[in-house]
């Protein structure tokens, strides 16, 4: 893995993801990846939360990450990539408290109500949600304060010159910068509002 994003969901990652791709440091990992691939994928992550992950085959073909569940293992992937690279994707604490309750917030705290198969895809992903410090029931202003606390702790774990602070509204130029490349001819991507999050979890239906 040559970069790992530490940003929690709901924080452009998926735009991030696309960028990276399109940089050549694909294809990246995100949740999308876990979702598209259940059977094989939760066993991994949930091997992951139970302290025995095997980083080298969950990242198999992989040469970048980024989102949830990525993102909660931040420690852990930067003591087994110490040479990666690390981008930090954030926003304001309002403006992601608020995506994250209209978002994963809702479909985690109806996922008893989920059919069956995806049943093990949302205890897995609530697992790691919870980790990062965002179980159920949380207020907005709780989860600001956990959103803004998560970021202060990846900038105290990784070090500065490895760690990009990144808003996706800044777009290719301070990404390429951090990255030694080019800027790339065309718009940064922008994807997955809060629509396509719903879309995109109910398989298109």
């Amino acid at each position: 893995m040559k970069i790992i994003g530490t940003g929690l969901g709901r924080t452009g990652t998926m735009s991030l993801k696309l960028a990276l791709e399109q940089l050549g440091f694909g294809p990246c990992y995100h949740m999308e990846a876990v979702f598209n691939d259940l059977e094989k994928r939760v066993p991994q992550w949930n091997d992951a939360l139970a302290g025995q992950p095997d980083w080298e085959k969950t990242f198999e073909g992989f040469d970048s990450g980024v989102d949830w569940p990525i993102a909660g293992f931040y420690r852990e992937l930067y003591a087994a990539y110490p040479d990666a690279k690390f981008i930090l994707s954030t926003r304001s604490p309002d403006s992601w408290a608020a995506s994250f309750r209209a978002t994963i917030a809702k479909l985690l705290e109806e996922r008893g109500m989920a059919a069956e198969p995806m049943k093990p895809w949302l205890e897995m992903a609530y697992g790691v949600i919870a980790r990062s410090g965002f179980p159920d029931g949380l207020s907005d202003a709780e989860r600001m304060a956990r959103f803004t606390a998560h970021n202060e702790a990846v900038k105290q774990t990784i070090p500065a010159g490895q760690l990009l602070v990144f808003e996706v509204k800044q777009g290719w130029d301070p990404l390429c910068r951090f990255l030694g490349i080019d800027v790339p001819q065309g718009p940064f991507p922008r994807t997955n509002d809060r629509a396509e999050f719903w879309d995109l979890v109910s398989g298109g239906q």
